[in-house]
């Protein structure tokens, strides 16, 4: 549960034995400084979260004049032609991908490369008319709304440093979760009956907790392998248990192009799955034509002797057989580099064991590597299954609502948690809890919150530095001793 707790001096006493009143106070004096310290970043998150659910509906609607067409194609123009008119409407810019329109009412996507630049950089949706070539307008990625809520969400708008900023919150949110569970169950708020206000804002932050603590423990954890840290290591533990996406070993070709998609495979709105990204990508074969002479593959230009885009996508459905139009996109990335491939990544809108990836050599049209669920590990498909839940599309509606519903318990929780401090702190002081007296007590508080330490390294540093400043600043300093408690 997250919450700041009262102040100890009006807490009702626990009716319990000594040994576990300490401890009671031992927890709660972490619980209390867990909430005071993230609570205003989990309200951020969990609001943010909540709006972001509704991604897609909101962006069809938002975007409704350039992604439907006003009647359905009868016959569609090559999408190269489609290609060519994009990159007229914005000279001199690279061509990162494509997305053919998944129904007769649906225009063509083509994003090319924006102001941004890194992982996950976002482009320019330029959308065109499949039957007739015209552009019918463009959007930047980077400055929509729930682009904006996305980075708000994920790294606060400051970067790498909001990113692990994020991520330390919500290894805190575990820890809190843990804490609140046991102030619960040992707490007043369990066996009696509230009979004032301020008991009432007790019981309903303690029921809010244990009744949505589970899927906020969920929600957490599978949010974090996004998170650039915990993530990081995470994909390295893969690695090594060999639980990750298909091994490259089953492959005929594990060479690395330096253009293996590159900033593709960690783009938005065109990217491989996320349990894939690492994998290496085939090279492309020798220009049929002869040799590799000609032109580049800046802007999306195709080699000499290249095939064309709907050649690689003939090559590549029969392994697609699985993606029907309407639960599934279809993603077409475009070969960089001489040794580059097409890429054509399917992804389902709901159960994500529906993915394939699919590299295309982009002189011959063979298929190189297909690959999907069957070959990923278990822990890979446990975070694409998690990811999907998270982002409440696993299971339709039902889904949505309980990953919405989850979001506005968190925010129940801190702004309950908060209330409840501030109608109970004494004037001019924090109103902490008092610190356990005895330190046997203390010393099974730590070990526990050590293991989680090491489980989530951000949160076990930034205890180290609460105990260091608990040890030499707040003991130390009468001032901060008399206002911390």
């Amino acid at each position: 549960m997250t919450s700041v707790a009262v102040h100890p001096d009006t807490e009702p006493a626990t009716p319990s034995p000594r040994g576990t009143s300490r401890r009671y106070r031992a927890v709660w004096r972490w619980h209390f400084y867990a909430g005071l310290i993230v609570a205003p970043v989990l309200l951020v998150l969990a609001i943010t979260g909540s709006i972001y659910l509704f991604k897609e509906p909101f962006e069809e609607w938002r975007y409704q004049d350039v992604r439907t067409l006003a009647a359905p194609v009868a016959g569609a123009i090559p999408l190269s032609d489609q290609i060519d008119a994009a990159r007229r409407a914005r000279p001199g810019t690279d061509v990162m991908s494509v997305i053919p329109p998944a129904a007769p009412d649906r225009s063509t996507r083509v994003i090319m490369s924006g102001t941004e630049t890194g992982p996950f950089a976002q482009g320019v949706s330029v959308y065109v008319d499949p039957g007739t070539g015209r552009v019918l307008g463009q959007i930047d990625d980077s400055a929509t709304f729930m682009r904006v809520v996305r980075t708000v969400h994920g790294e606060l708008l400051a970067g790498t440093a909001g990113d692990r900023i994020v991520e330390t919150a919500a290894c805190w949110a575990l820890i809190l979760a843990a804490t609140g569970t046991y102030l619960w169950w040992r707490g007043p708020a369990r066996r009696r009956a509230p009979r004032t206000g301020r008991a009432r804002l007790r019981r309903v932050h303690a029921l809010t907790g244990a009744g949505a603590g589970v899927v906020i423990v969920f929600l957490i954890l599978s949010g974090l392998p996004w998170s650039g840290f915990w993530g990081d290591g995470l994909q390295r533990v893969q690695e090594k248990t060999g639980s990750t996406s298909p091994s490259a070993d089953s492959f005929p070709n594990t060479s690395t192009p330096p253009a293996l998609s590159g900033d593709l495979s960690q783009h938005p709105d065109a990217k491989v799955p996320w349990s894939a990204e690492r994998l290496p990508v085939p090279p492309s074969g020798t220009d049929p034509a002869g040799g590799h002479a000609g032109h580049t593959a800046t802007g999306g230009v195709l080699q000499q002797g290249a095939i064309t885009v709907e050649q690689a996508l003939a090559a590549a459905r029969p392994v697609l057989r699985g993606c029907r139009p309407g639960d599934c996109d279809l993603k077409v990335l475009l070969p960089g580099g001489r040794e580059g491939v097409y890429t054509v990544v399917a992804e389902p809108r709901r159960d994500p064991a529906g993915s394939r990836t699919v590299h295309v050599d982009q002189y011959n049209g063979r298929v190189l590597v297909s690959y999907g669920w069957p070959e990923y590990g278990v822990l890979a498909k446990t975070v694409e299954q998690g990811i999907a839940i998270h982002e409440g599309r696993r299971f339709g509606p039902a889904n949505l609502v309980v990953m919405l519903g989850a979001c506005l318990a968190l925010v129940t929780l801190t702004v309950t948690g908060v209330w409840m401090w501030w109608k109970r702190r004494p004037a001019g002081r924090v109103g902490a809890p008092a610190r356990a007296a005895d330190r046997r007590t203390t010393f099974g508080v730590l070990a526990i919150m050590a293991v989680l330490g090491l489980l989530f390294p951000l949160a076990g540093l930034t205890m180290l530095v609460a105990l260091a400043a608990d040890g030499l600043l707040l003991r130390r300093v009468p001032r901060l001793r008399r206002a911390f408690g």
